[in-house]
């Protein structure tokens, strides 16, 4: 029994190893740094997610989920805008955390709710699109949430925890199991951000 045992977990691992790209291993490692130095506030952040993005627009590309691929492209411009507002400048100005007004996470959700429901259907009439409009849901989410963390707007930690947990599923089924593990891992340092980002906040506060 425990040699049928160790046998299946032999194979399972031999399994992950053959479905798992060094591409893919690249930019899990990339996504890492970028979260790692987001935490810390630190805006080599930017130049990992990048990198990270250009390598995921082929990975996700290849698998079908357009919309993830689409939102790498994004990213990718994101990073360059987000290396620009976070850099420090001569007159000290430089860009803090901050909270938003319930009524603009309000508008935010309802945008990014009915962007997923027109871009989903249109994906499902007219394309071989994977899990068109949890993926459209996802991509439009992280758009939102993406802008946040350029903007330095604390409750993007949320918001990606929501989004994280949803993109878990979605490369579990769609047999990316690195990147799963890596949104796994995601959860957690998410819950770190949060407070760190929250700290920060509160210490700079008048």
């Amino acid at each position: 029994m425990a040699e049928g045992a160790g046998l299946g977990l032999d194979m399972a691992f031999a399994g992950f190893v053959a479905a798992t790209s060094p591409w893919e291993v690249v930019a899990v490692l990339l996504a890492v740094v970028y979260l790692l130095l987001a935490i810390r506030e630190h805006p080599g952040c930017w130049p990992a997610a990048m990198l990270s993005s250009l390598i995921y627009v082929a990975l996700l590309g290849n698998e079908r989920l357009y919309m993830e691929a689409a939102l790498q492209v994004f990213y990718v411009v994101m990073a360059g805008y987000g290396w620009w507002a976070w850099r420090p400048t001569a007159e000290g100005g430089a860009l803090r955390v901050h909270t938003w007004p319930w009524r603009r996470h309000a508008g935010a959700l309802l945008l990014v709710g009915l962007l997923s429901l027109v871009t989903g259907s249109l994906l499902q009439a007219n394309t071989a699109a994977s899990l068109p409009h949890l993926d459209s849901l996802i991509t439009w989410g992280s758009l939102l949430a993406t802008w946040m963390v350029a903007r330095k707007v604390l409750e993007n930690w949320l918001y990606w925890f929501v989004i994280d947990c949803l993109s878990l599923g979605v490369f579990l089924n769609r047999g990316l199991y690195l990147t799963a593990a890596l949104f796994g891992l995601y959860l957690v340092l998410i819950v770190v951000g949060y407070r760190r980002w929250r700290q920060a906040m509160l210490k700079r506060a008048p």
